[in-house]
């Protein structure tokens, strides 16, 4: 904080403001309220909008209802529209309404990737820079360098899972909690007994009534005591919220009001000293034991940010706004701990690059109060929706806590904006790349959906296909992949035209996504004839937590147990031959027993000179994020290179 001159009352004034804010934020938000909120286990900014939409009933842009899994508990399901607030059917009514939503969850959620960017950043570098004290000569090349090599091996050991780095962590964060605070009594005792009296507000009054202007600008400072919060919410799939709030409430929260009060308290007798406030109240004799904790301590605070970015990217992809990359579950027992190689490594360049470009710890700080405010106050917001639509609160208290927080951290935010020529304009360069990649992929997506739907295959048009004498049935079991339910995907009559053959049993599978973390197993599957021999239709439900393993052994069983479930149930409801029952399942397990193949189609856009480039530049870029740049050159109008196939392609 760009101190000028500070005071006694200067220092008591932001001290209070630190404590009600962490008091007020920290507390009473993110573990009192915000942990409530989670959905079945999940939180973050997707976990609350994918709870709106299925509360209300609506789908994304669209107004019509959406599937959701009937295991859900009541607390959490509408029993119909006409129960639903006025706000809720406000939603289902306005579409740009619903944008609105989409656009405030997406801003969250880029916001809180540029989180995991940012904290891992200023953390270590804040820690390592105190080897500056001991060490004045020492340039801030060789701390930048350090730093880089520390974040590095952070992220190298992501791949461990979060169970097994948190085994490692944790020892060095309860050094971390039990050491600062002590030595913050220390410093309360020595330099200034008096100095909870900074708890009563009216010192944060005094604050603002003297400094004015100056002192709303302070609060872009002020703000990075709350650093973190929204990781309480969002890192949900990888603890339990007893276990949050347990180490929030009994030893994060206490070990920080009394560590800033020790500073504060030391501040008040040396107040030149304000530039390295944490290092320089640290008795000496205990100086190193202490500079290696809160090294140390700096690189585990960000693992809490680290995993928070797994956790949403890996709800964006399966709601199917970010790229498929890869993700893997860390742990047998805890569904939410995931990692992705590629985010993990991508985040580490970006990580390195942030601190070797803007070396300087303010313009990162900048930067970081930015990330911090705007996330809290999308969070806010989203709560309040859901106190209103969800939980129906009283609206007298949801006018309270909205009043509180909206207000609160849009001052902050107004103080943090005034930073965006000072590196604030970091996370914004961050969240447009994200955003437009997010963008890119979701419009991508609904045009290619758009395109099958127009183009499917009815029953009668793949009646007319087998029928073709030239067309054979071959032994094995095929699952063809398409994204429609109400008819076949297109990509079947290429299929069939080039290969001139059905394999014996025939599954169209398609994947669809509910609006809940977990499927109940009784429900994943859902099987049903077409009305040709041999040929099904088959819906694997899924909900953002679920894993999603579509080619091993496991999921083959699965599908094949629920078709013989089917034939039989089938058969007990309809009459039926026993004879037929029997060689329909016989054929089933002889096409397993064959071979089983995976098909998969793909659809190439080619778009006319007539078409506006937005749409040009827009399927180019999913293109591009969907395959590789040879593949976007169609889209864009150029011809592409020989041997490459432009339109509907099958790939087995």
């Amino acid at each position: 904080m760009h101190l000028k001159s500070p005071t006694e009352d200067d220092y008591l004034g932001i001290y209070s403001i630190m404590f009600w804010t962490l008091s007020l934020i920290g507390v009473v938000k993110y573990a009192s309220i915000a942990l409530k909120a989670d959905d079945q286990g999940e939180g973050g900014t997707f976990a609350l909008y994918s709870s709106l939409c299925r509360n209300m009933n609506i789908g994304v842009l669209t107004s019509r209802p959406t599937n959701s899994s009937s295991s859900l508990s009541p607390s959490l399901l509408d029993e119909g529209t006409e129960k639903q607030s006025r706000l809720a059917k406000f939603f289902r009514k306005s579409v740009f309404a619903r944008r609105v939503l989409l656009f405030i969850a997406m801003l969250g959620t880029c916001m809180v990737i540029g989180d995991g960017i940012l904290t891992p950043a200023i953390s270590v570098l804040s820690a390592m820079d105190g080897i500056r004290a001991p060490f004045p000569s020492l340039s801030s090349s060789v701390v930048e360098a350090l730093s880089a090599v520390v974040l590095i091996i952070l992220f190298l050991l992501q791949k461990f899972g979060t169970s097994r780095v948190s085994f490692l962590f944790s020892p060095i964060m309860g050094a971390w909690t039990l050491c600062t605070p002590l030595v913050g009594i220390y410093s309360i005792i020595h330099h200034y007994p008096s100095i909870f009296k900074a708890i009563s507000p009216h010192y944060i009054f005094r604050f603002f009534w003297r400094n004015g202007r100056e002192g709303w600008l302070l609060l872009g400072g002020t703000v990075l005591c709350i650093t973190g919060s929204e990781a309480l919410f969002a890192d949900l799939g990888h603890f339990n919220r007893s276990s949050i709030q347990i180490a929030f409430l009994f030893t994060i929260y206490p070990s920080l009001v009394l560590t800033y009060a020790g500073q504060t308290a030391y501040l008040i007798r040396n107040p030149n000293d304000h530039d390295d406030g944490f290092f320089k109240f640290i008795p000496k004799s205990i100086y190193w034991p202490i500079f290696i904790i809160a090294t140390l301590a700096a690189t585990v605070a960000s693992q809490s940010l680290i995993s928070a970015t797994f956790s949403v990217i890996k709800q964006s992809v399966v709601l199917d706004y970010f790229p498929r990359v890869k993700v893997v579950h860390t742990s047998n027992s805890k569904e939410g701990e995931v990692y992705s190689p590629e985010v993990n490594y991508i985040l580490m360049i970006l990580c390195v690059v942030v601190i070797l470009i803007f070396g300087d710890g303010k313009d990162i700080g900048n930067a970081f109060g930015v990330v911090v405010s705007l996330v809290m106050l999308i969070t806010t917001i989203l709560l309040t929706l859901v106190m209103i639509i969800i939980w129906r609160t009283p609206p007298m208290l949801v006018a309270l806590y909205f009043c509180v927080f909206f207000v609160m951290e849009g001052v902050y935010v107004s103080a943090v904006f005034t930073k965006i020529p000072e590196g604030g304009w970091i996370p914004f360069a961050i969240s447009f790349i994200l955003a437009f990649i997010m963008f890119g992929w979701f419009y991508g997506r609904q045009r290619k959906l758009e395109y099958e739907l127009t183009h499917k295959i009815t029953l009668d048009r793949l009646g007319v296909l087998l029928s073709d004498p030239s067309v054979q049935r071959v032994p094995g079991l095929c699952f063809f992949y398409t994204n429609i339910q109400d008819g076949l995907t297109p990509t079947l009559g290429h299929y069939i035209k080039n290969m001139k053959s059905l394999h014996q049993v025939t599954m169209f599978t398609t994947l669809q996504y509910l609006l809940v973390p977990k499927v109940a197993p009784h429900e994943r599957i859902v099987v049903k004839k077409l009305g040709f021999k041999g040929v099904y239709g088959c819906v694997i439900q899924y909900g953002y937590a679920d894993p999603l393993n579509l080619e091993g052994d496991d999921f083959v069983s699965q599908v094949t147990n629920s078709l013989q479930a089917h034939i039989q149930n089938c058969s007990g409801r309809l009459p039926s031959i026993p004879s037929e029952i029997q060689e329909e399942i016989s054929d089933l397990e002889e096409a397993r027993s064959a071979g089983v193949v995976h098909v998969r189609g793909k659809t190439r856009f080619y778009i006319g000179h007539n078409c506006g480039w937005f749409d040009r530049i827009m399927l180019a870029f999913y293109e591009v994020l969907h395959s590789n740049c040879r593949s976007a050159l169609p889209a864009l109008g150029v011809p592409p290179p020989q041997r490459i196939e432009v339109g509907m392609l099958y790939e087995a």
